[in-house]
């Protein structure tokens, strides 16, 4: 089993393929299993890497609360384990997020991004600032379990087989773990680094993905070289609930900026 020992961290990682890197980073709660389809499709011309983010899938959480510039420091030292000096980085809500915060800290590391269903804060309007906090809260109360439950059932309009997936993903998280988990991802905010990002940069938003809906043109108007591609037949599990139109844009945008 591939481990990387990262700092005070073990981070579980897949590799796949030959040619220029393209790592895939998951969502909150969810494992690097979520990336299967994009695998089978682009480790055929690239060098495909999952890995689970810290306190997922098989990676470790250390004690103590969880700092969420972690994430992105974790993904560098991955990439410098693996001798990848500079790589295409695509990561769905969090794992969005993650990619984007390390083009921001690493720039020289990232050669371009594709950010699904990413959100860039949990403050952006007042119904964000009212809700996250009440969602944060919430997490301390209910069990995996149910979390799971809810969250997968909502998703799983457009693909039946993401509801034992996520729900699957979810138990596999300590409940401790998770409060500490998304106390951090909730806190993240990327609002003023926008403008620091140059490589290109392409954002997908599942047409029924009303979760992120409100952040994305204010991405696009804000990320130089970027493009903003909407998915049909998705919500916010958008590359299961469509991988063969992900997999078309994501190739599209390669072969468009040459990469």
């Amino acid at each position: 089993m591939p481990i990387f020992k990262g700092r005070n961290v073990d981070l579980y990682y897949e590799v796949k393929g030959e040619g220029k890197p393209l790592v895939f980073t998951h969502g909150a709660s969810w494992d690097h299993e979520q990336w299967q389809h994009q695998v089978d499709f682009f480790s055929r011309r690239y060098q495909t890497v999952v890995w689970d983010v810290r306190g997922h899938g098989l990676s470790s959480l250390p004690d103590g609360k969880v700092d969420s510039e972690d994430f992105s420091r974790d993904l560098a030292d991955l990439l410098n384990n693996l001798d990848i000096e500079k790589a295409i980085l695509c990561g769905l809500s969090l794992g969005g997020h993650i990619s984007l915060q390390t083009a921001v800290r690493y720039p020289d590391k990232v050669a371009a991004l594709v950010l699904i269903g990413t959100p860039f804060t949990n403050a952006f309007n007042w119904y964000e600032r009212m809700f996250v906090p009440l969602n944060r809260w919430s997490s301390y109360l209910m069990p995996m379990s149910l979390s799971g439950k809810i969250q997968g059932k909502m998703l799983s309009k457009y693909n039946k087989s993401n509801q034992a997936y996520i729900e699957k993903a979810f138990r596999s998280i300590p409940h401790s773990n998770w409060v500490r988990i998304w106390d951090a991802v909730t806190r993240m905010d990327s609002t003023k680094d926008l403008d620091k990002i140059h490589c290109p940069t392409m954002l997908l938003q599942g047409e029924s993905d009303t979760m992120i809906r409100r952040q994305q043109e204010y991405m696009q108007e804000r990320i130089a070289n970027s493009s903003l591609r909407i998915i049909r037949n998705a919500h916010h599990a958008t590359n299961m609930d469509n991988p063969d139109e992900v997999n078309e844009a994501i190739a599209s945008f390669l072969t468009e900026n040459e990469i």
